[in-house]
């Protein structure tokens, strides 16, 4: 993918079937290019900043459509450009065809991303934000929706600007002392670099245990269910999400695979799979879906193992990992005139009439704890940012053993370079046009 930054851009920025759709034009030229095909009181061109203007889209004497136009003077604007932005009925065909006027007159069709890409070249925001955007307009619940605002609003970009700043300086001081080491001129106190280095390691370290929070309130919380056959566990997904996604029946072994479906709970996502039944079988088919259910028992943040009430398998407990939790369900209460509610660990319930599911709703949302996010907190959400994160503090455990055997400080700070190297990637300060292909190859076409 390659990105022409002086090109006039034009794409629809609202999805197709509302009543109003939004197309936006970026670039050198897109107002004079919009006055080609606008006619309103006055031209475009004339117009202040910020000014929204009523007229019509013409072609050739045809009146296309009654819009109104708004316009963005650089480097003021989205992408630091001149912009417009159109807002016109939300008749696919009207969109098409003020596009294809566009287009004669001078534009062409974005690229995914590529707004977005040109606010990020004139330094309106930094790479860690523009991934924000995209995050942004994917958030499904209140949750994610504020992980996305706080990085788009700077917060975590001011985190790591001030450990960048402070690493730089450290960096600068030691090679400072290479261009005078035939006097053996100390300039970086080695005790308050070992300072500086435990708290850096300590800070990096809590930005890579934030991720397991932050991914799982982005990609939604991977929850389990587990049991013995015909438990309920099918039915008990249906009545999370709200609708028939698991087929159930009496037969035992009725899903023979992993079915997922999310669902929304006080504002967090979480990923619910439905698995097949633990038992012993000869079925080469049930086996395989039995397998597909210890794969996913590791995977999973949450594992909520169901039995049913007045079985054998009541007190019995599945074995979690670390960072895992489990959380028992005793089901089909409803079938037995008198249930020994003995443990207040356990939540006994009913999935085929509802009874207990709050319950269980409200511990699973205990699970996850969002009050650091909601109060904007730095939290690591993006993949990518956790991978520099992890190669960063590599860098930087290299160096605080460097200084601890006190090695030169050409090797420290060539350690820290790298620190700096990772660090940057986050933000785009280092980057390559790889990297911004493959991230912006990821939005929407008007973003």
């Amino acid at each position: 993918m390659h990105f022409e930054e002086h090109d006039i851009i034009a794409a629809p920025a609202t999805a197709t079937g509302g009543a109003i759709a939004v197309i936006r034009v970026s670039g050198e030229g897109a107002v004079e290019c919009c006055d080609r095909i606008f006619r309103g009181r006055t031209t475009l061109a004339t117009a202040q900043a910020y000014t929204v203007h009523y007229g019509e889209i013409v072609d050739d004497g045809r009146v296309l459509d009654d819009v109104l136009v708004t316009v963005f003077r650089a480097p003021h604007s989205y992408t630091g450009e001149d912009g417009v932005e159109i807002s016109t009925h939300g008749s696919g065909y009207i969109v098409s065809e003020v596009l294809a006027l566009l287009m004669r007159h001078g534009a062409r069709m974005a690229q995914p991303g590529e707004f977005s890409v040109r606010a990020f070249l004139a330094g309106k925001m930094d790479l860690s934000q523009a991934e924000a955007v995209a995050d942004m307009i994917a958030s499904s619940s209140r949750a994610s929706h504020s992980l996305a605002s706080t990085q788009m609003r700077g917060g975590y970009s001011s985190s790591l600007a001030d450990l960048r700043t402070k690493l730089l300086n450290v960096a600068s001081l030691l090679e400072l002392e290479l261009d005078f080491s035939e006097e053996e001129v100390e300039f970086a106190n080695r005790g308050q670099l070992a300072e500086m280095l435990d708290s850096a390691v300590r800070e990096i370290e809590h930005l890579c245990e934030s991720f397991r929070l932050g991914n799982a309130i982005k990609e939604g919380v991977a929850t389990v269910i587990v049991g013995e056959p015909n438990v309920g566990k099918s039915t008990l997904l249906n009545r999370l999400v709200g609708e028939e996604r698991a087929m159930t029946s009496d037969i035992a072994g009725t899903t023979r695979d992993t079915i997922e479906a999310m669902c929304n709970i006080d504002g967090v996502t979480f990923r619910f799979v439905d698995t097949a039944g633990l038992r012993d079988t000869d079925d080469r088919l049930e086996q395989m879906g039995i397998d597909r259910t210890h794969r996913a028992i590791e995977q999973a943040q949450i594992v909520v193992q169901m039995s049913e009430a007045g079985t054998e398998s009541e007190r019995e407990t599945v074995t979690v990992g670390e960072g895992q939790t489990l959380i028992r369900v005793v089901n089909k209460i409803d079938k037995y005139a008198r249930v020994e509610m003995e443990s207040a660990d356990v939540v006994y319930m009913s999935a085929r009439s509802g009874e207990g599911i709050e319950e269980l709703r409200r511990r699973l949302r205990a699970v996850i704890d969002t009050d650091a996010v909601y109060a904007g907190a730095t939290v690591v959400s993006n993949s990518r940012h956790y991978e520099a994160l992890n190669r960063a503090l590599d860098a930087l455990l290299h160096a605080r053993e460097a200084l601890t055997m006190g090695l030169s400080g050409e090797l420290l700070s060539e350690e820290l370079r790298d620190v700096l190297r990772h660090l940057g990637e986050i933000t785009g300060e280092v980057t390559s046009q790889d990297i911004l292909n493959n991230i912006f190859s990821k939005f929407c076409i008007g973003k």
